[in-house]
């Protein structure tokens, strides 16, 4: 598969079976080359300032609007009713979801998306939903777009072929890509699989900036590929099916073609994938430990400045050199919600426990830190240079919001760990008045 550069760029792609497939000079002429429809698909309001403007033009065989009309979708847990439980300010912590084993039980992408938790509503434009997707076949002759917003898919086991209307993508585990509103994918897998999903609505995910860090660091722009363009021209007598994700449900449209049939494109508004080893980390080089806002790779911003509807951070393989330092993360309570998953590897503030393919959730204010095995292990370490997290990919999406957690979650996933809170219990007090 070939990839394009550049994170935000204006791009342009068209498939080499059609050479000049892009008409000349302008977006909508009144024959497009080949005989192709111009569509345009807008990330962003028309009288969006220049820089936060998203907008791509597709030249297809046909429109998307040939299709017939969307019906209900029953399918999945996949929900947006924050009020399903009471609330539980509980320290969360779920061991590794299940993959259900075909044949007995094939569920897709779509089939497969679970919702953890979240908060906000789609219909105002304000939110964020985490899911979990467990699959073990690939969707065939359907695809999926959402209407609410982005998906930030972290996969975690299992490679991700994704084709969408602007070409495909191979996302692997240690890899991510963001699906942006509004733009139909479907995902071939290749056995059992297994991911996270960030989804935000109200905004798009950005690079953080950078402040007195400077020009270069953290994830930089060129590490981010766009796909080229790649189109079938393919009729589906049996139908085929787009799903779309509306006000927190599911509908289904029958049409009798592939929808990945954008022989070429061009603008900045596209889907794209990112690898995490390429994140240039940022740490302190001198003394105490820095807030994990330094590992933040993509921020979805709210309406106050410095406040982020959602942050995906990362925690990456990295030298730990401060003196006179606790190393690992510090005793927390925070005025933001906290999701972690887990990649691969061991995260350093909890080893036991906390295990790839599962995930922690530590909402507002709830207290939270390293479990009593890590916190003496560290407080007598010696202290010289170390690789801290080799191997390990830890992650966490954090939010402004309040999360509210789902039946699913809490009850029905049958995951959640009830022993977390043991974790902390053998802290034992060190206070010593005569010894300062």
């Amino acid at each position: 598969l070939q990839y394009m550069s550049g994170f935000g760029n204006e791009h342009v792609s068209e498939d080499p079976r059609c050479p000049g497939a892009l008409p000349d000079g302008q977006n909508n002429p009144q024959v497009c080359p080949y005989g192709l429809y111009a569509e345009q698909l807008s990330g962003s309001a028309f009288t969006c300032p220049r820089p936060t403007n998203k907008r791509s033009w597709l030249y297809r065989i046909l429109p998307s609007v040939c299709h017939k009309p969307f019906k209900p979708l029953e399918e999945g847990h996949l929900t947006h009713d924050w009020d399903e439980v009471e609330p539980d300010p509980n320290q969360l912590r779920w061991k590794p979801f299940e993959i259900p084993k075909a044949p007995q039980n094939k569920l897709d992408f779509v089939s497969g998306l679970h919702t953890l938790c979240g908060a906000g509503d789609p219909r105002g434009r304000n939110g964020i939903a985490v899911h979990v997707f467990v699959c073990n076949t690939s969707m065939i002759d359907r695809c999926l777009y959402n209407s609410d917003g982005d998906f930030l898919i972290v996969p975690q086991q299992g490679k991700l072929l994704i084709t969408t209307e602007f070409g495909k993508m191979l996302v692997e585990p240690n890899e991510i890509c963001v699906i942006q509103q509004g733009m139909r994918f479907s995902v071939e897998v290749f056995g059992d699989t297994r991911g996270y999903i960030l989804e935000v609505y109200g905004a798009h995910f950005e690079l953080p900036d950078l402040g007195p860090i400077g020009a270069n660091g953290l994830a930089n722009p060129r590490d981010f590929l766009v796909p080229v363009a790649w189109y079938e021209d393919r009729e589906v007598p049996g139908g085929y099916t787009v799903i779309s994700k509306y006000q927190g449900k599911l509908f289904a449209a029958q049409q009798n073609f592939s929808p990945f049939n954008v022989v070429a494109w061009h603008g900045n508004y596209t889907p794209y994938k990112y690898h995490l080893e390429k994140f240039m980390v940022i740490n302190a080089v001198a003394f105490d430990h820095a807030d994990p806002s330094i590992f933040t790779v993509l921020t979805a911003k709210s309406t106050r400045p410095g406040v982020a509807l959602a942050d995906f951070v990362i925690f990456p393989p990295r030298w730990g050199v401060a003196n006179n330092t606790f190393r690992p993360p510090y005793y927390h309570r925070n005025c933001m919600s906290e999701f972690m998953g887990l990649i691969k590897g061991y995260y350093e503030a909890k080893e036991e426990g906390f295990q790839p393919g599962g995930a922690s959730l530590h909402s507002m204010m709830t207290p939270h830190g390293p479990d009593a095995d890590c916190f003496e292990k560290a407080s007598k370490a010696k202290l010289e240079p170390e690789r801290v997290a080799e191997g390990t990919m830890a992650f966490m999406f954090e939010s402004s919001l309040s999360l509210a957690v789902t039946k699913w979650g809490l009850q029905t996933s049958n995951r959640l760990d009830k022993s977390y809170y043991k974790c902390w219990e053998p802290l034992k007090s060190h206070f010593n008045p005569k010894c300062k």
